[in-house]
């Protein structure tokens, strides 16, 4: 997920309750939270370099162990020196005292927040790493969903614009966040006009005041929201499954994959594709409605890199884009000067797209000797 998503997650765990156990425990949630994404530098070196090691060793079962233990003893260390400080300023402690059971405890369900959120999208996510690099997918929410940030962030908004710094923060991003999704294309009306209402409910109820006593209940009731959310897409992503299956089962086709592609800010329609030992199937589906299944193409044919793909697959180039990729499609192309390459994944790309190369897609151009002349992106 997003780093808003992960941010909001953890400061909607500590809004519902637990900021409440242990002193720093929301700071501690929310670096939690994000923290995994260190490897988040790998994109200041190439974008191939980034899909090699992101959401690996530091999404790792066995970094998940550590970061809790590394985070729990720096907080720590700092509520120390912050203590120092009060000291000398002759200031007391405001909130719960430091209990360091509760730290190491929301350190852990701040830091394994986001392997789960992770797993839920279509990127994918090596769990077991670095014992082994498989690549694990929830396929349940868009990677920038905008229902989750509504139901995580309404109840931190309510609880965290008392001052007017902290209003003056939250309505900038609010209003970033609006234009974004309602000018976002890919976003339909009904969707935006939703956003919308959602909105003014939270600065209907902000200004009313009526909340304030209440602001960890309705944390509370906002989180639960989110989760139930959450696991209705996971079944709606399991249910697409079930249906493309049954549904391509039915035409004679027997399948060995599926990807349930979650739409933006859309809970019952899905795209996706579907894999079969000769051919990739890319349908749309409602999974309310299994009689809503349709191919949106004709089959696209698996066929395994020629000779000429072979040695555009050895660069170094596009080391990361092969260990990442789920639905590989192979193109050569003719050129004046010698081969074009085309590397998809079917997951981002069409088969046949050759412009707007981005995540998903890599263009290899060789000369008529088979060297390398550039690798795009």
């Amino acid at each position: 997920m997003d780093p808003l998503a992960h941010t909001l997650f953890g400061a909607s765990m500590a809004e519902a309750g637990l900021k409440r156990k242990t002193a720093l425990a929301t700071t501690t949630l929310i670096i939690g939270a994000n923290i995994p994404d260190v490897d988040a530098v790998a994109m200041f070196v190439s974008a191939d370099y980034a899909l090699l090691v992101r959401r690996g060793w530091t999404h790792g079962i066995l970094a998940l162990l550590f970061w809790p233990f590394l985070l729990t003893a720096f907080m720590l260390w700092a509520d120390h020196l912050l203590q120092k400080w009060r000291v000398r300023k002759g200031k007391q402690r405001s909130g719960p005292p430091m209990h360091k059971g509760w730290l190491l405890g929301v350190a852990f369900l701040g830091v394994w927040s986001h392997p789960l959120l992770d797993w839920l999208n279509t990127y994918g996510i090596r769990l077991l790493m670095p014992f082994d690099g498989t690549w694990f997918y929830g396929d349940t929410l868009f990677i920038i969903d905008p229902w989750f940030w509504l139901l995580t962030g309404a109840g931190v908004v309510l609880a965290r614009s008392e001052s007017r710094l902290g209003l003056a923060g939250w309505i900038v991003l609010g209003t970033a966040l609006t234009a974004l999704i309602t000018t976002a294309e890919i976003v339909p009306l009904t969707a935006k006009i939703l956003w919308g209402v959602g909105v003014a409910l939270i600065i209907g109820m902000r200004w009313s005041g009526l909340y304030r006593r209440h602001t960890q209940k309705i944390a509370a009731v906002l989180l639960t929201g989110a989760i139930l959310y959450t696991a209705l897409m996971y079944a709606g992503a399991r249910l697409t499954t079930h249906h493309a299956r049954a549904a391509l089962q039915a035409q004679g086709t027997e399948v060995t994959a599926v990807m349930a592609n979650p739409i933006p800010a859309l809970v019952t329609q899905r795209t996706g594709v579907a894999a079969s030992e000769t051919h990739y199937y890319m349908f749309f589906i409602n999974w309310l409605r299994p009689e809503t299944f349709t191919l949106q193409r004709d089959p696209v044919p698996i066929i395994a890199p020629d000779e000429i793909a072979q040695v555009a697959l050895q660069s170094p180039d596009v080391r990361g884009l092969l260990n990442w990729i789920r639905f590989p499609h192979y193109e050569t192309r003719r050129t004046p000067n010698g081969w074009q390459v085309y590397i998809r994944d079917l997951r981002f790309v069409q088969p046949d797209q050759v412009e707007d190369i981005g995540i998903g897609m890599a263009v290899i151009d060789l000369d008529e000797n088979l060297e390398v002349i550039q690798v795009v992106p």
